[in-house]
């Protein structure tokens, strides 16, 4: 096993190694995380693609893969102000050079395609109540134009809209590709609209789509079985969280939920599961979950985050426990992430006071390892 003390050994790693995720051949298993950063267009509905965008992501191209920010797949699945979406021409053609960009640094990206449910306010929706499996009011306050808000409750979904939502993502997984990504990854995870229709805690629905472990996951395996039918099983993927409290989401036995998921996950031959270990942002040891022995049952690629730093990362992938491991704060703060853990360098501190205010300041102007004062 490579010895992670020494930094010529970890350079060495199977972490900073090529390898294949579904139909995507990647650099190295170092992935950038989905990061929300609240600076697409709003005013020209959503779009992202400013020459500050594109930077930040050329910016973070040394990564193996990129997952890109949540992109909306529709003006109801919006939680957050100037988040992009992925359902207009005008986004798809907004997105375009930043996939460019991407690629012709040398790395891979997917668009997270994301759709909030309940966790929103009709201040962001364009007027509209938020959506979701039940009508079942969140603990959580939303941050509009018009300040600091409380979510209200949401509408309970109709199976018609059911069936439009999932018909908007695999809208999004269309547009993705049109877009130039290499795939997408379908947020189910930090109490989302899918992650509200997993848990129990939200949804209270008696028709198919809940009571039992079955119908809870009958949406989030149509969202995956429309996007499969759209782009193809080696370009989709999936974020899940299991234990994670984020969002006001709950659950009684994750286990059985999340465990049927990974089996049925394995069944449609996806390209990789992404998954939280712990609480979002937080403690990794939540109990309720046996992460190894999804990494036992899902063979596609297991995609491991939650803070992760250099040493830990290097023995994930070492041991086998991860095919990849995803990193987020460290990305925001250090454009250049994957030659510093190589290095084993010194790493900026990332300043929370900018990850969603407006402009450069924050975004695009961490230094690199030559430029760095």
């Amino acid at each position: 096993m490579t010895n992670a003390a020494n930094p010529a050994d970890a350079a060495l790693s199977k972490l900073f190694q090529p390898t294949r995720i579904g139909d995507i051949e990647i650099a190295n298993r170092v992935v950038m995380a989905p990061l929300t950063r609240s600076r697409a267009d709003e005013a020209a509905g959503d779009v992202p693609g400013s020459e500050m965008n594109i930077e930040y992501y050329r910016q973070r191209s040394n990564a193996g893969l990129i997952i890109s920010e949540g992109t909306q797949v529709s003006p109801i699945g919006k939680g957050y102000m100037a988040t992009p979406g992925i359902y207009s021409d005008a986004q798809v053609e907004g997105w375009k050079p930043i996939t460019r960009a991407v690629h012709e640094a040398g790395s891979k990206i997917v668009a997270q395609i994301w759709h909030v449910g309940r966790v929103s306010h009709p201040d962001l929706t364009g007027g509209v109540q938020p959506v979701a499996p039940s009508a079942v009011k969140p603990n959580v306050t939303a941050y509009t134009h018009n300040g600091k808000v409380d979510a209200p409750e949401p509408r309970a979904l109709s199976s018609d809209d059911i069936k439009q939502v999932v018909a908007e993502y695999r809208r999004g997984a269309a547009n993705a590709i049109r877009a130039g990504f290499d795939g997408v990854e379908i947020h189910g995870a930090n109490g989302y609209l899918i992650d509200q229709f997993l848990r129990d805690g939200t949804n209270k629905r008696t028709d198919v789509y809940g009571g039992s472990v079955e119908n809870r996951a009958r949406f989030a395996l149509e969202v995956v079985d429309a996007c499969i039918a759209e782009i193809g099983a080696g370009r989709v993927g999936i974020r899940l969280s299991p234990v994670t409290p984020s969002n006001d989401i709950s659950d009684s036995n994750p286990q059985a939920v999340f465990g049927y998921l990974v089996e049925e996950l394995n069944k449609r031959g996806i390209a990789f599961i992404h998954f939280v270990e712990g609480a979002t942002g937080g403690a990794r040891d939540v109990p309720g979950f046996d992460f190894a022995w999804a990494r036992k049952t899902f063979k596609g690629a297991y995609i491991a985050n939650n803070g992760y730093d250099r040493a830990m990362a290097i023995q994930a992938v070492e041991s086998g426990h991860a095919d990849a491991v995803a990193f987020g704060r460290l990305f925001i703060a250090n454009p250049d992430l994957v030659q510093r853990l190589k290095k084993n360098a010194p790493l900026n501190v990332p300043d929370p006071k900018t990850f969603y205010a407006p402009g450069p300041v924050g975004y695009i102007d961490y230094p690199a390892l030559g430029n760095a004062a």
